[in-house]
């Protein structure tokens, strides 16, 4: 999976009301792009940091510039758009990448389910021997010393997915959490139990359900530590409970 497009590189000026970032490019046009984020990007806008942007052609939109990623250390990179997660996931499942998943030949997108009017991203189905698998993807990008922590905010949404997953669980189904590592600089990935500790105690509870959790790194940079232009997923990392 590649960017459609090369990407454009500038500097972060400021990210603000959420969903805007203003952004100077090389030649000193500063330009506000859309940030298709609403977490905290915690660890995620250094102040003058490196930053890629897609532009969109498209006449009808008020914002063409989007903020895709950001150096958040010295060769490190992350991606905060997170409308792409989905389909990397999607992507790398189809592709047989992602081993604990591999045989469904069918794969469906925002399929409604649950008691709490959930949607789940991805619904695998046409096992020849398992049941189906109820796919939610998450995106890592908080990192401390090598180590991601999900969530970067507390998310009373996330943890409605998580009774979500084992309810499926307890219907018969299989059920995955599944973390979109987008990160280059995380080897592991944990709950973050320091900011959102009800997650952390819900998603150890999914583990005793029976939720299956997978962690799966996204190849972003090339040699030199700048983007390749690709965001295959490309290897597990582990996924680490222990308190």
């Amino acid at each position: 999976m590649k960017f459609p497009e090369p990407l454009i590189e500038g500097r972060l000026i400021r990210r603000y009301k959420r969903f805007l970032a203003d952004v100077r490019l090389p030649g000193g046009e500063e330009v506000t792009a859309h940030c298709p984020n609403t977490g905290s990007m915690l660890g995620c806008q250094p102040s003058n940091g490196r930053v890629w942007l897609s532009r969109s052609n498209n006449p009808a939109r008020k914002l063409p510039f989007t903020w895709e990623l950001v150096e958040t250390a010295p060769g490190m990179l992350a991606c905060v758009n997170t409308a792409r997660p989905n389909a990397q996931a999607r992507e790398a499942i189809a592709a047989g990448r992602v081993t604990e998943l591999s045989g469904y030949s069918d794969i469906r997108s925002e399929v409604r389910y649950g008691e709490e009017k959930s949607r789940i991203d991805l619904l695998l189905a046409g096992h020849e021997s398992k049941p189906d698998a109820w796919v939610e993807v998450k995106n890592v990008t908080l990192e401390e010393s090598g180590q991601g922590y999900f969530p970067d905010a507390v998310t009373t949404r996330g943890q409605k997915h998580l009774r979500e997953l084992m309810a499926q669980v307890a219907l018969g189904d299989r059920a995955v959490l599944f973390f979109v590592v987008n990160h280059t600089g995380i080897n592991s990935v944990r709950p973050a139990d320091h900011i959102d500790p009800r997650y952390g105690q819900l998603l150890r509870q999914a583990k005793d359900a029976g939720v299956e959790i997978l962690a799966y790194q996204a190849d972003l940079s090339g040699a030199d530590g700048n983007p390749s232009g690709r965001m295959a997923l490309m290897e597990s990392v582990p996924v680490i409970l222990e308190a």
